[in-house]
């Protein structure tokens, strides 16, 4: 597969993210590596062990979690196109989390051992990396919320919007309809809740017309009705950077 130049990366014409300075863009086409490709199921990290890169999502989706001694898991994130992968393993030497391809992805791949002539050459890209961290760090805290005080709908429905809104911001899909390539048990593990509580769920949400997964594909009817109904806000998306 033909490698995209940073030049004509495809995620950069999306308004979602921010353009790049002309010094910028000089600095990333030396300061990226190569692409990756790898297939659904396919495990881009693994949890314990060090990783000598990180990527930026191109194409596919995939997930983060972390498996316990019992050997329950806990997903911590869906992965979508624009998504920095990997940057904890690249300050704290190794992941403590595994990432996971639920679809093909093409990832753009960075040397961990690089990073540190981004913070020092580029102030502004190195403030990119920090935006993403506060960004994620965010996300975590209302994921904690949703655990801790929204019931079995309302997490299911809150989980549903959250993904359908980022795909819908990066133009993926048509109108109400998005990609879904996850499973059940990925959203339960992501939710506290069992797989056949989940099910009953998405059921409930399926009856009243809200939303409906079905074949790796996700419909949501109103989004407002959703939005209310997991007690949360529809909101602009925010212009963000892009490694």
């Amino acid at each position: 597969m033909r490698q995209i130049s940073c030049e004509h990366c495809p995620l950069r014409r999306k308004s979602l993210f921010r353009a790049f300075e002309d010094d910028e863009l000089a600095f990333m086409k030396g300061f990226k590596a190569g692409e990756l490709t790898v297939d659904r199921g396919s495990h881009l990290m693994i949890e314990g062990a060090p990783s000598p890169q990180i990527f930026t999502v191109l194409e596919g989706m995939g997930l983060r979690y972390k498996t316990l001694e019992n050997g329950r898991r806990q997903v911590i994130n869906f992965l979508l196109p624009g998504d920095l992968v990997g940057l904890q393993a690249g300050l704290l030497g190794e992941m403590k989390h595994s990432v996971q391809a639920t679809s093909e992805m093409r990832l753009c791949v960075f040397n961990r051992s690089d990073l540190w002539a981004l913070y020092r050459k580029q102030p502004s890209l190195a403030y990119d990396v920090t935006w993403i961290a506060a960004a994620e760090e965010h996300f975590l805290g209302e994921t904690v919320a949703t655990l801790g005080q929204r019931d079995a709908t309302q997490r299911v429905a809150w989980a549903l919007l959250k993904i359908y809104s980022r795909l819908s911001d990066l133009g993926i899909g048509q109108g109400p309809r998005v990609p879904m390539p996850y499973r059940q048990q990925d959203l339960a593990d992501a939710l506290g809740l069992s797989l056949v509580h989940t099910n009953k769920t998405l059921a409930k949400l399926r009856s009243r017309k809200l939303a409906e997964w079905n074949d790796g594909e996700l419909h949501i009817s109103d989004v407002e009705k959703l939005a209310d109904l997991a007690m949360t806000d529809t909101e602009e998306p925010a212009r963000r950077p892009l490694l």
